[in-house]
């Protein structure tokens, strides 16, 4: 019988296992085994961050896209999104809601989308230092060139999230459509750490054709990587795309790759998802218990909340509503922690 409980020690002791060992963990864990891995991530969060919580400010910019990723609800070939974009004015108007909120870290996210061009989003970026020298600014605005990542970086980001999505070429094509490529996915996030962001990559848990093989290669990628952060989630079908009918990845498959994650990279910001908190009410909490420590509410306009509908049923009203965060504070102070005012950095 596999001693899973022993691999689990190693991995903690090593912060790595090797391909094999990854696999056979992926393949033969059960609850009991989970159990064991999420005490050991939920304690290393707490050596780490105590049971602080940090709170990020989602702004989605915009559901624009230039791209046609085949999971993805605001792919350009959804001709039934409903696209919108915010104008600067709105960005600081969600800012200064956040700011009065406690929020002290604001999440840009969008799609690629050309019509924010390099100078329009220094120009955000510099406002936002301006009006708010004490918050932090993460990034997430897809694939750009080396040269617009440093002059954003020089404008004021501290911060950039780009999921990786699968560290498998093979499996990456399966996901995207041929203009876009793993290797130009890898040189932008290698960039993204050169030039000296708080890096964050990440991977969709139970995506179609995903198989145990490339669930190691992810986590070894992660590993050669050291990101600062890491968004994994589960993959959740949207009804406008190729992927409607394919099945949604589990909480439980996700809680195991959170607290794997956890075990190597004990200082990482590692936030329990939307997407989790879409496919279980408690989901987030349980996140936070299999080693998370960040929750991402929304500070986009009410009006164009639907609209940035990465997957179907994303959650867009209640606590995820920045409006309700003191209800979120009361969820997390009800399994004994504290959401934390401030910019929540990388513990080096």
């Amino acid at each position: 019988m596999d001693n899973l409980p022993r691999l689990i020690d190693r991995l903690e002791q090593n912060q790595v296992l090797n391909k094999e060992d990854f696999i056979r963990l992926i393949e033969k864990h059960t609850p009991d085994t989970d159990e064991y891995l999420f005490q050991k991530a939920d304690r290393l969060r707490q050596e780490n961050y105590g049971n602080e919580i940090y709170i990020r400010g989602l702004i989605e910019l915009t559901n624009y896209c230039k791209n046609d990723c085949i999971y993805c609800g605001i792919r350009r070939s959804n001709r039934n999104a409903q696209r919108y974009r915010l104008e600067p004015e709105d960005i600081m108007e969600c800012c200064r809601t956040g700011y009065e909120l406690g929020f002290r870290t604001f999440v840009l996210q969008g799609g690629e989308d050309g019509w924010y061009t390099d100078e329009k989003v220094c120009q955000i970026l510099t406002a936002i230092k301006k009006d708010y020298p004490d918050c932090a600014v993460t990034l997430s605005l897809g694939e750009r060139s080396r040269e617009s990542y440093q002059a954003w970086f020089d404008a004021g980001a501290d911060r950039y999230l780009l999921r990786h999505e699968t560290a498998t070429p093979e499996h990456y094509a399966k996901l995207h459509p041929p203009e876009l490529s793993l290797a130009r996915r890898m040189e932008c996030l290698h960039n993204l750490k050169e030039i000296g962001y708080q890096t964050g990559c990440g991977f969709m848990v139970g995506s179609p054709f995903q198989t145990a093989h490339h669930l190691a290669q992810d986590l070894l990628y992660i590993h050669e990587l050291q990101p600062q952060m890491v968004g994994i989630g589960p993959f959740i079908p949207h009804h406008d795309t190729p992927f409607a009918k394919k099945p949604a990845g589990t909480v439980e498959d996700t809680l195991f790759y959170l607290a794997i994650i956890r075990l190597m990279l004990p200082k990482v910001l590692l936030p329990a998802t939307t997407a989790l908190g879409t496919i279980d009410p408690n989901g987030r909490e349980k996140g936070v218990h299999a080693g998370a420590n960040v929750i991402m509410p929304n500070l986009s306009p009410l009006s164009v909340r639907k609209k940035y509908m990465l997957y179907d049923n994303k959650i867009s009203t209640g606590e995820e509503a920045a409006e309700s965060v003191t209800l979120l504070k009361k969820r997390m102070e009800a399994i004994g922690c504290q959401v934390i005012i401030g910019r929540g950095d990388y513990k080096k």
